[in-house]
Order: C-alpha cells, then structure tokens, then sequence
C-alpha cells in the first residue's frame, strides 16, 4: 500500500516503541519518517534518472518510474491516514490485530521529514525530454487520483514548471508554524528533534501488556533502552535540520518568494520562506561562533575549552547538541554530518557581509 514500516531508520528511539522489543503482538505500524524517506529516495533517482536523460534518453522511462513511484507513496500517505488535519502534523499510525487505527501523536522529526520530499520539474527540462513529458501528462490522465496526491503548482508565467511534493502549501503553512514556533522545535541553536510541548506533556500510550511513554529530553538521554541509542527525543540532529533548510529554500524558489511565514511563530515578525531558512542556518553557525560574552556553546560549561587560548579554538565535530544550550554531545568524530556546517557558516558569512 506504499507506506513503509518495520525500522528505525537512523532515528533510533524517536518512536514510542522499544527497538529491542517491538510493537504489540499483531499490530503493524505505519512509519511517517519511513514512508517520508522513501518519497525523498524516489525524487533524488528521478533527479538522477533526469540528470543522466539529458546526455542519453534511455534514461527517460527511469525518470517516469520514480515519477509513478512517488506519486503512489504521495498518494498513501494521504489516503492511509498519516496526516492528522486536526493537528496539521504528519503522525505514524499503529493498526492493530482486530483493525483499529491508533495515529501516535508524537510531535517529532517523524512528521517534518514530509517536508523533505520535493523537488523542482523546469519548464526548460521538460521541454527537452518530450517522452517523460508526455508520460507524466499520460500517467495524469490515465490515474488522476495519484496524481492529485503530488503537490503540483504551476509557477505563473512559467509554462509546465512545477513542484512535486508531498505537502500542497496549506499543509506547508501549517507545518512550518509548528517548526518556527519556539515552545515546540525552534531552539536558539536549530530544530529540535522533539517538540518542546513534550516537556510539560509527554505522550503516553497504554495497551494491553504495553506501556509506552515520550518525554522531550534535550540532551543526553536519561534511559538505556532503544539499542543502546536514546537521543533522539530533544537534541539538535545537524542533517535533518540541513535538509529541511533546504526543502524550505526549494519552496520559496518554487513560490517566487510570496509565501511568508512568522518567525517565530506567533511574535508577527513576517518573512520569507527563504528568509527563514537563513535565519535557521544563523542558529546552527551560533552552536560554534562566539556569542556575546566571548563563548562558544558547543564547548559548553567545559572551562578548558572555554577559556584556555591553546584548545577554545578548536571546535570537535560532535553527533548532536543539547536543544537547549548547545553544547556538543555524544561521540566526538561524526565529521561526515557535522561539517555541514562549513557550508552553513558561508552562508552565514555571506549574509553578514
């Protein structure tokens, strides 16, 4: 039915569920950040499969598969419930044995990833593979209903240019006001991957035989279980936050800049989708630059870092940072995801100068 379930995905104990043990007996779940990723997985090969199209059209019936694929897993994501219009959120959902449908409203990096999956169809490449154009227009007419499910939104004055996406703009809008607003996952220094609201609520779920509960812990995780690896319910994770700095500039460049958003939400400061995916950058550089007493958040309460002229310009490339302060923590040697940030702090020195 095109929404996937069965891993952790990188996530580890984000969910509400034990790794070690599983869910209920019977039951199945239904992964939002799963089904998300394998939406984002379909749209690179298409980028790819169109990459490759331009120097060799074998590749073009590539490009419509993954086309087809994403338009199927777009389609189940909406249709199989995984999108609360209530909350405006993306949630997993645990069916169990006899058929009831329990959505686990965990406010969580499972319900952003969504928002990574899109990339950008130019009028200007479709025009130069008329046999993946003409495809695509076949597949809308031939299925309409999958392709109602992907976000197409032709850009005014710009014939055949459009956006695939999991999210309309509505579903954007109300996704992004969670993600910008400072009581849930805007933290001084990036995007936390659970919603602050779980400090004073945390979710809790009782079954037979089950209990299960999710409370927001920023830093360092105050429980062993979930494979060793708990801490993912409140730290900073540098990638995912990467990638939805992206996804949001994709947007703004799709919508010509005419989509604004509060940042944060609910102080009335408006601004562009752009704009506010600079402003996240600034808070990621601000984990490692001084802030205005001279200090470093990343090195923490550690004075040697701190204060000593020989260590507190070296900067270690840490797993994640505590949601709150900034201060690296877990392993010391993730230089593959954390030195995104010499991208994040050109930018930041680009927009400064």
């Amino acid at each position: 039915m095109n929404v996937f379930e069965g891993g952790f995905l990188g996530l580890d104990n984000i969910g509400a569920f034990d790794r070690s043990s599983g869910v209920p007996e019977g039951a199945t779940l239904a992964q939002s950040d799963g089904t998300a990723w394998m939406a984002f997985f379909c749209l690179q090969m298409l980028d790819i499969a169109l990459l490759l199209a331009e120097h060799d059209r074998a590749y073009e019936p590539m490009a419509t598969k993954f086309y087809e694929h994403f338009a199927a897993i777009a389609d189940a994501m909406r249709t199989q419930g995984l999108w609360d219009d209530e909350d405006g959120f993306f949630y997993d959902v645990l069916t169990m044995p006899g058929g009831e449908r329990i959505p686990l409203r965990i406010r969580s990096l499972v319900g952003l990833l969504p928002l990574i999956a899109t990339t950008s169809l130019d009028s200007e490449r479709l025009r130069a593979l008329p046999s993946f154009r003409n495809d695509i227009e076949h597949f809308e007419r031939l299925k309409p209903r999958l392709a109602a499910a992907v976000a197409q939104q032709h850009r005014h004055g710009d014939d055949g240019h459009r956006l695939l996406s999991v999210l309309p703009t509505e579903q954007l809008l109300r996704v992004t006001a969670r993600i910008l607003a400072e009581d849930e996952f805007l933290s001084p220094y990036g995007l936390r991957s659970l919603s602050r609201e779980h400090d004073e609520r945390p979710f809790t779920l009782e079954l037979p035989g089950l209990s299960a509960r999710v409370d927001y812990e920023p830093g360092e995780s105050q429980t062993a279980l979930f494979g060793g690896n708990s801490n993912w319910r409140g730290p900073i994770w540098f990638p995912s936050t990467f990638l939805l700095i992206g996804s949001l500039r994709r947007f703004d460049e799709f919508l010509d800049g005419h989509t604004r958003v509060e940042f944060p939400t609910g102080s009335g400061n408006v601004i562009t989708l752009d704009e506010a995916a600079g402003q996240l950058e600034d808070r990621l550089a601000g984990i490692f630059l001084r802030n205005a007493e001279g200090r470093r958040p990343v090195h923490g309460d550690v004075a040697l870092f701190q204060d000593d002229p020989r260590w507190r310009d070296n900067i270690g490339f840490y797993e994640y940072f505590h949601a709150d302060t900034g201060k690296g923590l877990g392993a010391g040697h993730q230089t593959g995801w954390t030195a995104l940030v010499a991208e994040i702090l050109l930018h930041h020195r680009m927009g400064a100068g």
